[in-house]
């Protein structure tokens, strides 16, 4: 118990909240639908739409979590860390472009009239972040990179998968606030360039920390 002590258990949570923040901002077929709902229905529906998401996340990254804590013993070697860092930089890179470039309005489609219930608005969109589990390559390049997996510390990495969650709650709500106070000037244009800050800001953090990393500017550690 007293190493437990030991684990800087307010960088999980730090760690934690970037993660949930990652994970939700780009502007992907769930990110299009809370924007809808919030413009058609009211902005409590579409903060119940990331809810839904939100739980979705949750569950690949934990899944992500489990997968990474089984190679504990490869991931430790100080060797093999560097490399991982790297690639999980490189990937985050590559995530941050590709979110710049893309037109998430481009396949939109225009949600439903009707409200609905706020249950009905969270499964739905559950449903749809379920469907995608490319999400796990995003988990797995932000936890390689922030050293987030702490095998043998449950609650740690319990407060940290709550991180997450209360990360991704602080984009949706604020997501849905902004876009109640600007709705009548907020279009579609307004979703690509949310899209393109938010890669710009990935691309940013995933270079910083890529040349953090080769040239041993600070150090994460396992």
């Amino acid at each position: 118990m007293p190493e437990l002590f030991h684990i800087d258990i307010l960088s999980t949570i730090l760690k934690g909240i970037i993660i949930g923040v990652l994970a939700s901002a780009p502007m992907g077929p769930v990110g299009i639908l809370c924007v809808q709902r919030t413009l058609n229905k009211g902005r409590w529906y579409g903060f119940v739409t990331g809810i839904g998401a939100t739980v979705s996340d949750l569950f690949y990254a934990a899944i992500t979590g489990m997968g990474m804590s089984f190679v504990m013993n490869l991931i430790n070697n100080a060797h093999n860390q560097f490399f991982l860092q790297i690639m999980g930089s490189v990937m985050l890179l590559l995530f941050g472009i590709y979110s710049f470039r893309s037109n998430p309005t481009k396949n939109m489609h225009q949600s439903g009239n009707t409200k609905g219930s706020f249950i009905h608005n969270g499964v739905t969109a559950f449903l749809v972040t379920i469907s995608n589990p490319l999400i796990i390559f995003l988990f797995m390049a932000c936890f390689a990179q922030l050293a987030f997996v702490v095998p043998g510390h449950p609650f740690v990495m319990l407060i940290g998968y709550a991180s997450i969650v209360a990360g991704a709650l602080m984009w949706w709500f604020g997501l849905t606030w902004l876009i109640d106070k600007i709705r009548i000037i907020f279009d579609n244009y307004g979703i690509i360039l949310i899209n393109r800050i938010i890669g710009s800001i990935v691309i940013l953090f995933s270079i910083i920390v890529l040349i953090g990393t080769i040239f041993n500017l600070f150090t994460i550690h396992y």
